[in-house]
């Protein structure tokens, strides 16, 4: 009789372990994300966790002397791994990885209790895919964060009716939402229909019971996040920033409503049509949950006026299950022969890896370090040039605080966009009332020494037209040009 080898038998184990799954995701995570560890920035929100996690590291609460329009524990996460491993773009975007490939892990169980487990997969490693490619989403951003919470409180509240799965699932959306408050109305509808569903099942009193067991643990994730706020007695700078702030953003600024509408239409459109043709069975209740969060979403979007490339990290891995779902029947006729074909094409998919594998080898070729961007070029010039960086201000490529040990001049600078976002500025006690009495006070008062900015380019966003003239004007009679170091200008203040 012929017997299966240690290795084939090996290998079929974990392939469909769940522990084998985790692995091939990580996998993959890591191949197509590898290459950006090594860039200074991917995009600017990023960066801008890093200083707040630095300055918590450094023993100041977030929003007391930096300020960004994110709920704490999007800036704890980072200032974890910063207190860790320190200043370390390779821990923050390992950890990163891990966090796209357990989301996506989840988004494969989800699958697996709702269809057949070919169809599971092809959602987990779609998830990793999207999570990773098209557009600035290389590096960790806060949807990344998010969504690992959200998807695994999804995922054990599958199980309604179990009191350890619902106090573990209201933990981790406390969690998610103290990660980002856009993720408020998914959990609003996925509470709605769980109290519906409980009441229908189990009737008035086991449903109470069993909806306190769910919302009492997500409460106490948010109040621990007040608590240290009243302890220094500024309990309304918590407010402010988590929730008023937010607010006024959204209020201020919108995508175009076109772009919001079509993805929202093109999405619905595609729910429908599964069960219309009864590729999706909506009386299923798992089902229906899943659903329910991404109408939350789409909702999200539409109220927020914005759906770019990494708010729309929060809509993949949930459509992507009804997607495996939809088209399951299909998936579970996969031959190996098709498969043949299918793999080549999979490997197609992360061109943009592939460019940033060569950047990196040419950057190694010719400077002797992986590590590259104006992020890094910018501080060696400096520190080798001996600079002056007295209250030094980056208007663009703002990791080089990090890299530099420095902080922004005021809290405005922490992202450079923020200077011009004067809708928020009464949320963090800015005495200023615009964008431009906010650059005048920066110019007049603080005078930094040393200005960095993007060689080239605008300083701020086309729209805002004084503010750009008014840096512009400053920067060409104030300062003169220190070096041009690839795509950044450095200024010096002239005596």
């Amino acid at each position: 009789m012929h017997k299966t080898s240690k290795k084939s038998r090996f290998f079929t184990i974990s392939t469909f372990s769940n522990t084998g799954v985790l692995f091939y995701l990580f996998v993959t995570s890591f191949f197509i994300r590898f290459p950006f560890f090594f860039r200074d920035y991917i995009d600017r929100d990023e960066s801008t966790f890093i200083l707040m996690a630095q300055a918590w590291v450094d023993g100041h609460l977030p929003y007391t002397l930096l300020w960004d329009v994110k709920p704490p524990l999007t800036f704890l996460f980072y200032a974890i791994i910063i207190f860790l491993f320190g200043k370390s773009f390779i821990a923050i975007r390992l950890i990163g990885a891990l966090l796209v490939a357990l989301s996506s892990f989840f988004a494969f169980k989800i699958t697996v209790l709702l269809s057949n487990r070919k169809a599971a997969m092809a959602s987990g490693i779609a998830s990793v895919v999207m999570q990773s490619m098209f557009g600035s989403i290389q590096g960790v951003m806060s949807e990344h964060i998010l969504m690992f919470f959200f998807m695994g409180g999804l995922y054990l509240l599958m199980d309604y009716h179990n009191y350890a799965r619902l106090f573990l699932g209201g933990i981790l959306l406390g969690v998610s939402l103290m990660v980002k408050i856009s993720i408020a109305f998914p959990i609003l509808f996925l509470g709605i229909a769980l109290l519906f569903l409980l009441y229908r099942d189990t009737g008035l009193r086991e449903m109470v019971k069993k909806i306190l067991v769910l919302t009492a643990p997500a409460i106490l994730v948010v109040l621990l996040t007040i608590l240290p706020y009243y302890q220094i007695g500024k309990p309304e700078l918590w407010w402010n920033s988590v929730f008023f702030a937010p607010l006024a953003y959204t209020d201020a600024g919108r995508s175009p409503i076109v772009a919001i509408s079509a993805i929202c239409i093109v999405v619905l459109g595609f729910i429908f049509w599964s069960w219309k043709t009864e590729k999706l069975a909506l009386q299923n209740q798992k089902i229906l949950l899943v659903v329910i969060c991404i109408v939350g979403v789409l909702l999200s979007f539409l109220k927020g006026g914005r759906a770019n490339s990494h708010y729309l990290i929060m809509l993949y891995p949930l459509l992507l299950i009804i997607l495996a779902i939809s088209f399951s029947n299909s998936l579970k006729v996969l031959s190996r022969r098709k498969l043949k074909w299918v793999i080549p094409l999979l490997l197609l998919l992360p061109v943009e890896s592939y460019i940033e594998y060569v950047n990196i080898y040419r950057n190694k070729i010719e400077r002797g370090t992986f590590y590259n961007g104006e992020g890094f070029t910018v501080p060696e010039y400096i520190e080798a040039n001996k600079v002056d960086t007295t209250n030094i201000l980056f208007l663009g490529y703002h990791i080089g605080y990090w890299v530099l040990n420095a902080y922004p001049p005021v809290k405005t600078a922490t992202h450079p966009s923020n200077i011009c976002k004067s809708e928020m500025f009464p949320y963090y006690n800015s005495s200023r009332k615009t964008g431009l009495e906010e650059l005048q006070f920066i110019v007049e008062e603080i005078k930094p020494k040393t200005i960095v900015a993007r060689y080239g380019r605008r300083v701020f966003d086309k729209a805002k037209t004084s503010e750009n003239e008014y840096i512009d004007t400053v920067l060409n009679t104030r300062y003169a040009v220190e070096a041009i170091v690839d795509n950044a200008v450095i200024y010096r203040l002239l005596d």
